[in-house]
């Protein structure tokens, strides 16, 4: 190579550096660290928090509530949870948008409908909400908020640094990454939860810096707490393929068992809607209840990892795992259902462990010959009813993997897991968040298109050109008009450009070859009254549902609806072009290609 060429080709390389370095991407990849140390610190934060609160009412911040609870009176473990969500209610009244009690569905609205926005005051709030719930007694898990806490983090920077749409629905994504990877100890887990269930994509430019911030967020939880999994547990491997069916037929019951606690914590909270008192009061009605229910069964209060840990060393008997399951699911679905706030995963965690220790046990008794421990139906039920309920699969396979540090059983989680998430979509429709987002009228899947489309005016897609007469011109020069040029429409105004009607050829096709023969004699005789018009102030997306409801291929645009003054045309091939442009954009914008 001679030396010019050397040079040239050296200094392209240097300039592609330097425009690499200085591109958003490459940006997105330094303020990730930032992102994942909040989302770390903020997880570390919340769950001392939940200690400091469950020492001030139960007196001991453990997770070993048997022990906790085998100190305390029975008036205490039955009033703490109640007097505990008399508090919340009251937080969640003051503090939080609309009273309602904030997790991942409002997590993954913010996303999709509001461009990753949650004002940070809302976020801290809901923490503080969340903390108080747990530390109390409530049967709730704390990965909802931690996600909800994360991202409102994440938003704040992305607010405070103005940074455009995709550049804040990436650092949106590195939050919660940060968050589930901090509170699990899982980085992969955490990247795929932010992908699959939040940010809805796997597109390369949201990748690399969630990959980023889930790391960080999981070296600060090591460095304070330490790098061991949740759960310790031995003797999973599988001993024989034959036993695939077996956690093929526990994957289908454990959607069974996800369908029941999805549908029955909304009918809990239905039920809880009907109760003729004030809002904020509900979750201390819950609590009462969920009181009652600790009072026989302890293993109820708070997330229940330790019912989880023994569930995994099969500490259990057949019967008492089964009424743990129904006690855990109907203490979640009333702490949920009567307005705590928390997260659904720990208990989904509990529940499935449970049941797949039963079911464990119930195989080894009716087939001598299954080779597996009980451990591994636990540890699969685990996966099976947590990945249905929260309609996440791949990252709850990969928590289930990283929470027990154990990968023997890597094709029984697969297949079960697979399963039933695919018989609770089929059957019922819905994760445990959708179903939430769906109670309030929110299709997410719709929601995002809807939202790419909610960001363009109608004014910026529509014809400012279009052919117009006055509406007493003589008939006959509504004939020549059509005559001279093939114009599919004519609108008709007054004189103050009002938009009165509409005529097409067909209304006046035969006076065009035959004018005498027509008795009209002005231009508004012939014209179509227009009932409906689009406002200049409308976006795309609402002139869409105008033209859909209307029935046309068009629409005349005006000022506003009181003065209906025309502007333009909105016509339903522009409009669709426009959308698939925008659809385009937006899949350039997740691979990182814009």
């Amino acid at each position: 190579m001679t030396g010019p060429s050397r040079r040239l080709s050296f200094a392209t390389l240097r300039s592609k550096a330097a425009q690499a370095l200085a591109g958003e991407q490459m940006s997105l990849t330094v303020l990730a660290v930032l992102i994942g140390a909040l989302g770390g610190y903020g997880s570390l934060a919340f769950r001392k928090l939940i200690d400091g609160f469950q020492f001030f009412v139960y007196g001991s911040g453990s997770e070993h509530v048997l022990a906790m609870a085998g100190n305390l009176a029975w008036w205490h473990l039955l009033l703490a949870p109640a007097a505990g969500g008399l508090v919340v209610g009251l937080l969640i009244r003051y503090l939080l948008p609309g009273g309602r009690p904030q997790g991942v569905p409002d997590v993954m609205i913010a996303c999709h409908l509001r461009s990753g926005r949650i004002p940070l005051k809302e976020g801290l709030s809901a923490a503080l909400t969340s903390a108080l719930a747990l530390g109390a007694g409530a049967s709730v898990g704390r990965e909802g908020p931690v996600v909800h806490l994360g991202a409102s983090l994440a938003s704040a920077v992305a607010l405070k640094l103005r940074l455009r749409s995709s550049a804040t629905l990436t650092v949106f994504g590195c939050g919660v990454a940060s968050a589930v990877a901090a509170s699990f100890n899982a980085p992969i887990a955490g990247v795929f939860f932010a992908l699959e269930v939040v940010v809805g994509h796997y597109g390369l430019g949201a990748f690399a810096p969630v990959v980023i911030a889930s790391v960080v967020g999981t070296v600060i939880t090591r460095i304070h707490i330490g790098d061991f999994p949740a759960f310790q547990i031995t003797g999973t491997e599988i001993a024989s393929f034959s036993e695939i069916p077996a956690f093929a037929i526990l994957g289908i019951v454990s959607a069974g068992v996800a369908i029941a606690f999805i549908s029955g914590t909304m009918l809990v909270q239905r039920g809880f809607g009907r109760i003729p008192v004030p809002q904020w009061v509900r979750p201390g009605i819950g609590g009462l209840l969920v009181g009652g229910i600790a009072i026989l069964f302890p293993q109820v209060i708070g997330v229940g990892y330790e019912t989880t840990d023994l569930a995994l060393k099969n500490a259990f008997p057949v019967e008492l795992a089964l009424t743990l399951a129904a006690a855990k699911a109907l203490a979640s679905a009333i702490s949920l259902g009567s307005g705590f706030a928390g997260g659904v995963f720990s208990p989904a965690l509990c529940i499935g462990a449970l049941v797949g220790s039963a079911f464990g046990a119930v195989a080894a008794a009716v087939f001598p010959g299954v080779g597996a421990m009980q451990n591994a139906y636990a540890l699969v039920g685990m996966g099976t009813v947590a990945g249905a309920v929260l309609g996440a699969p791949i990252s709850t396979m990969l928590i289930i993997f990283e929470l027990t540090g154990d990968y023997k059983l890597t094709i029984a989680v697969m297949v079960a897991v697979s399963l039933s998430s695919l018989i609770t979509r089929q059957l019922y429709g819905h994760s445990f968040f959708t179903r939430q987002l769906a109670q309030r009228g929110i299709a997410i899947d719709a929601a995002r298109e809807a939202a790419l489309l909610r960001s363009v005016p109608v004014t910026e897609v529509m014809v400012e050109s279009f052919r117009s007469i006055q509406a007493e011109a003589p008939f006959k020069q509504l004939t020549e008009m059509f005559r001279e040029a093939a114009q599919p429409e004519v609108y008709v105004l007054d004189q103050e450009g009002v938009v009165i009607g509409e005529v097409e050829f067909s209304d006046v096709g035969p006076a065009i070859f035959r004018p005498d023969s027509d008795t009209r004699s002005r231009a508004v005789d012939a014209s179509r009254r227009l009932k409906n018009v689009i406002a200049s102030d409308e976006t795309l997306e609402s002139a869409i549902q105008r033209l859909r409801q209307a029935g046309v291929d068009r629409l005349p645009v005006v000022v506003d609806r009181r003065t209906r003054v025309m502007i333009g045309v909105l016509r339903l091939q522009d409009a669709v072009q426009t959308h698939n442009r925008l659809l385009i954009a937006a899949r350039a914008e997740e691979h990182g290609e814009r």
